[in-house]
């Protein structure tokens, strides 16, 4: 009998995990246009790396996210030591991030690679929020922005963006 696991259907589990919370019609949002394609300036090795990403970890010492459409984010040096991270969501099992905040927020990860050589560096903070916002128009005209500006601010190369 072969090891391996079968691929996961994300969209049928996240339909049948809102399902079991209440929500019978979960609307998928669809980009009308592509995503612009941008080709990096520069090597990996060369450039800083900003990471954010959408499994609801935080500092212990900041506020916990709370509630499905929480829009806040959270705002992690990237010098924080992984036993520090914490994860709180309402729509995925925690039991892995808990253990291990890197499945859904690859700190250790990126700064292996930077020690390595294999990317230029790091941002000073990564951010973070709770994925599961179902007001599309809420990430548009204010988490998406937000994000944008804070981000830009720290100048990187490439920015990684971690869903779940």
């Amino acid at each position: 009998m072969p090891s391996h696991r079968l691929p996961v259907e994300y969209i049928e589990v996240t339909r049948d995990s809102y399902a079991a919370l209440g929500y019978s019609a979960y609307r998928w949002v669809k980009n009308e246009e592509p995503a612009p394609w941008a080709v990096p300036r520069k090597p990996l090795r060369e450039s800083r790396i900003a990471l954010i990403a959408s499994g609801g970890i935080y500092v212990a010492g900041q506020i916990a996210f709370h509630f499905k459409d929480d829009i806040s984010f959270r705002r992690i040096p990237t010098d924080t030591p992984t036993e520090a991270l914490r994860a709180t969501h309402f729509a995925y099992d925690l039991t892995d991030a808990r253990r291990d905040p890197n499945v859904v927020f690859p700190l250790d990860t990126l700064r292996r690679l930077v020690e390595q050589g294999k990317l230029g560096g790091l941002t000073r903070h990564a951010f973070t929020f709770m994925g599961g916002i179902y007001s599309t128009r809420k990430v548009e005209e204010i988490v998406a922005p937000e994000l944008v500006e804070l981000v830009g601010g720290q100048a990187p190369d490439v920015v990684l963006l971690v869903p779940v």
